[in-house]
């Protein structure tokens, strides 16, 4: 039932230094047993007389406290004891630590050893002196706490020198029930030590070793701590003298499996009750679940529509559509509905707009309250400041104390420093107000370059004047140095660290002017590369322009010539013959000059739109061509493509479908269908 444990039992009792073996008690004469467990206070049994006394008489003894014998009641060891017994008085007193004295003041034992009763040199003390009486001095504090003599019905247990150390005791196992308690009697029996330990509290078993030691578990763990204030104790069977009737006991903490397991069980069992408070707690302070997504249907689709027009439920309404979007709700049947609230969400982009937009005027109102408050601060503080420095001229300074005066001049930098703040901090507003102004004059991308251009001619010719300028200090700087030179061979050797140190900053300021003089230098090459580049793009764009010109004037004169040709193309069928012998002679001119077909990106536009068109066999609409193009050229437009399409009427032919507000225009590829009409 228990483990094997790691303590060592102890060896049989030795009489203690006070000669315990020496007792003339006859245990086994007493009849009641002393309980110190108990919590009815202290007892008065009767006894009878020992060691020759008469045995018909009854005297009274008085049991151990409540405390379990932690404190020395000295009433009990010597009215416990009959003075017609020279002997048994003598060891008490010996245990108080007094010399053994009779009633007339002569010593009991001649052969008292001092040094293991009391200190060398004091004299001895009759307990019968008068003012001391039968009841000692109280005992200093930092003397140990005596342990009495503990009776049982079938063993006695004397209490170890409370001048000893304590035993030493292993450390404490988890959860630990079990005892090791060794040095037990040889004769010593489980009904013995069941007698003994009983009344630390309820003992669930025992197990007894034939080595003079056994294991003993409780059923709590304070029970443990009872056990071991045993230990030290000498434990005598009945009232014999015995070896194997005697020992020294020794209470340690025993490691049992079943105590262990015990323990972890409560651990997992708080453990598990902890997990459950936190998931309370968690379960508690956790957001509610949102509600549940209805499903769709005709009814629900028109309540949801009615809620995306009012703007108080437009969220809840905006989610219950993506939802519903992202269920799969949407088929052929739901599409209108579908679109028709989606049509209904677009329109709140516009209430979305105008509250930005209304929130931003608010902002712009605060930052300019915020603005006139500051700069009203700041006249303030300027006019605090001034008074200061008119208290600090000296028809008025001199009148102040030295006090006044310091105070003045601390109240002064302090204004000051408080007024470069916000000096600095409205200086920062108006600086953003002027970055935001400049970010709004933003022009459109033609107009730019101009901008830019001249942007870079006056950032030239800023860095020119900053170069002169410059160059100006430098000769300054140059000039002063020298004169430097020439005063510092004439000035006196006092001055030459303070010099040195001059010339020293003068020269690194010299170098800095350098080094920024060069990066000037360089950022003038940069401006002036940058500007070549622009007249040079300016030079292209003109060229551009004037091709684009000369193309346009081209294709007008073409466009006349075509007409003159339709016109003529009625009179005679001897000039159709004769059209037809040139067409295919030279076929390639024909249809360049007659078809309305411009261009040759006209005639790659027409091959593009007819083989994306040819893919969508249903059509698509302008703008999905139209996205489909600009991705090759970002130039083409819309409106380019719809011209070019109508004129190619028997290649490409537009179509309407769709009712009411799904009402689409798509264009289709007809080619094949011309060809075989014509």
């Amino acid at each position: 039932m228990f483990a094997e444990c790691g303590c060592g039992g102890a060896g049989p009792g030795r009489a203690g230094p006070g000669g315990l073996n020496h007792l003339s008690l006859n245990p086994a004469s007493n009849n009641k047993s002393l309980q110190f467990g108990s919590a009815a206070g202290p007892q008065v049994v009767e006894s009878p007389a020992e060691n020759g006394s008469d045995p018909g008489k009854k005297r009274k003894r008085a049991n151990v406290p409540p405390d379990g014998g932690r404190n020395l009641n000295l009433d009990s060891v010597l009215m416990g004891l009959p003075m017609s017994d020279p002997t048994a008085w003598a060891t008490a007193m010996n245990n108080l630590g007094m010399a053994p004295m009779g009633m007339t003041g002569q010593p009991l034992l001649p052969d008292f050893d001092p040094a293991l009763g009391m200190m060398t040199g004091i004299p001895p003390i009759n307990p019968m002196m008068p003012g001391l009486g039968i009841v000692p001095p109280p005992i200093p504090p930092d003397m140990p706490a005596a342990k009495e003599i503990i009776h049982c019905k079938s063993c006695t247990l004397f209490p170890p020198n409370p001048h000893l150390p304590p035993p030493a005791t292993r450390e404490r196992p988890p959860g630990c029930k079990t005892v090791f308690v060794g040095g037990l009697p040889e004769n010593a029996t489980e009904q013995i030590i069941m007698e003994v330990f009983e009344q630390c509290g309820e003992v669930i078993a025992i197990r007894k070793s034939k080595k003079n030691f056994c294991h003993i578990r409780f059923a709590e763990e304070f029970m443990v701590d009872k056990a071991l204030y045993l230990s030290g104790y000498r434990i005598r069977l009945g009232s014999s003298t015995d070896k194997k009737d005697t020992g020294r006991l020794h209470v340690d903490f025993a490691q049992a499996r079943d105590d262990l397991y015990e323990w972890e069980c409560k651990q997992r069992m708080l453990a598990r009750e902890e997990r459950h408070r936190r998931r309370l707690q968690e379960e508690r302070f956790r957001p509610p679940s949102p509600p549940p997504v209805v499903h769709y249907s005709d009814h629900e689709c028109s309540i949801v529509a009615e809620k995306l027009k009012d703007d108080t439920k437009f969220l809840e309404a905006i989610q219950t559509l993506l939802t519903w979007i992202e269920r799969g709700e949407v088929n052929r049947r739901t599409a209108n509905n579908f679109y028709s609230m989606i049509q209904s969400a677009n329109s709140h982009v516009r209430r979305l707009v105008n509250e930005k937009a209304a929130h931003e005027k608010e902002m712009e109102e605060a930052k300019e309250k915020f603005k006139l408050a500051l700069s009203g601060i700041l006249v303030q503080f300027e006019q605090i400041v001034a008074v200061y420095h008119s208290a600090s001229k000296q028809k008025a300074w001199d009148h102040f104390t030295k006090a006044q005066r310091k105070n003045i001049s601390v109240w002064c930098k302090q204004a000051e420093e408080i007024r470069n703040i916000h000096n600095d901090e409205l200086m920062g507003i108006r600086r953003e107000e002027e970055m935001e102004m400049s970010d709004e004059e933003i022009e459109d991308p033609s107009e730019m370059k101009e901008t830019e251009e001249s942007a870079l001619v006056s950032q030239v010719e800023a860095l020119k004047e900053e170069n002169d300028s410059l160059r100006w200090q430098l000769d300054a700087y140059r000039n002063e140095v020298e004169l430097l030179k020439q005063e510092q061979g004439k000035a006196s050797r006092d001055d030459d660290t303070t010099k040195e140190q001059q010339m020293k900053l003068l020269q690194q300021a010299l170098q800095g002017m350098q080094k920024h003089l060069l990066k000037v230098q360089d950022e003038y090459k940069k401006r002036e590369a940058e500007l070549e580049k622009v007249r040079e793009e300016k030079l292209k764009m003109e060229t551009l322009l004037e091709n684009l010109k000369e193309q346009q004037s081209i294709a007008d004169e073409e466009d006349k010539e075509r007409d003159a040709v339709d016109c003529q193309g009625n009179e005679s069928s001897t000039s159709r013959v004769c059209a037809c012998s040139q067409e295919k002679e030279c076929p390639v001119e024909k249809t360049l000059s007659n078809s309305p077909v411009k261009s040759e990106r006209e005639v790659l536009l027409v091959g593009i739109i007819s083989t994306f068109l040819h893919v969508h066999p249903f059509g698509a609409s302008i703008e999905y061509i139209c996205s489909y193009l600009q991705r090759l050229d970002s130039k083409i437009c819309t409106a380019e493509v719809e011209v070019l399409m109508t004129r190619l009427q028997n290649t490409f032919r537009q179509e309407l479908s769709g009712v009411g507000a799904s009402l689409e225009k798509r264009w289709k590829f007809c080619g094949f269908d011309g060809l075989k009409m014509t």
